[in-house]
Order: C-alpha cells, then structure tokens, then sequence
C-alpha cells in the first residue's frame, strides 16, 4: 500500500516537472503575452504543483503513522489473546477439583 502512494507521488511530480517545462504550449508567449509574463505564470504553475506534492507527501506520511499505529494495536491484541489461550489453557489443564 505505501509502495502504491509513494509511486502515486513520485509519478505526480515526475508529471508536474515535465508539464511545466519550457517545452509546454502555455511557456511560449501567446497573443499579447510577454515572456516574463509567461514565465511567472510557469513559476505560479509549478509553485502549485509543488505545494500539491507536499500535501500528498504529507497525507502518505500520515496515512503510514495511522498505519503503524494500527499494526501495534493488533499486535497488543494478538499478545493479549496469546496470554488469554495460555490461561484458559492452564485452567483445562487442571484435573477438577472434587467437591463434597
């Protein structure tokens, strides 16, 4: 699972890179456009894929965090049904007691 979501980012910003490199229709001057102004609407564009790229970096981190935790609940609560079985049984185990 986190190997899909690390993939899933890496390939978002592989994208993002590519889509905002100077080869993209949109970095050529258009009608009325000035170079500069294309290049600050690339930088805007790739400013904001970036911050796209950190929030799911961000979510995958967490996603991992909720993960890990939930792996040691289960392990808590594998041990505490380990610990139940061997009392339950030692309790079979006992011959029973004669009552009079």
């Amino acid at each position: 699972m986190r190997y899909c979501l690390f993939v899933g980012v890496f390939g978002f910003m592989t994208m993002s890179a590519a889509w905002a490199v100077d080869s993209s229709p949109l970095s050529h001057p258009v009608d009325g456009q000035t170079s500069a102004q294309v290049s600050t609407q690339t930088r805007q564009r790739l400013a904001q894929h970036q911050a796209e790229v950190k929030r799911l970096e961000q979510d995958v981190a967490t996603q991992e965090s909720d993960s890990k935790r939930a792996s040691e609940r289960l392990q808590q609560q594998d041990q505490a049904i380990a610990d139940l079985q061997k009392q339950l049984d030692a309790l079979h185990a006992k011959p029973p007691v004669k009552q009079h």
